[in-house]
């Protein structure tokens, strides 16, 4: 039970990481800014698999 709860809260914890991520990647408009999200994105993307 408590395993589940943990999954839970860490795929909502991505979420909202992942919806940053996208808010930040519209208002930047430096392609090196992008760069950085894109790896920040594919990084976080690794540690939850």
């Amino acid at each position: 039970m408590n395993s589940i709860t943990s999954s839970w809260r860490q795929r909502r914890q991505v979420a909202r990481t992942r919806r940053a991520i996208d808010e930040a990647l519209a208002r930047s408009s430096s392609p090196a800014m992008r760069d950085e999200l894109l790896t920040l994105a594919s990084t976080s993307s690794y540690l939850r698999r």
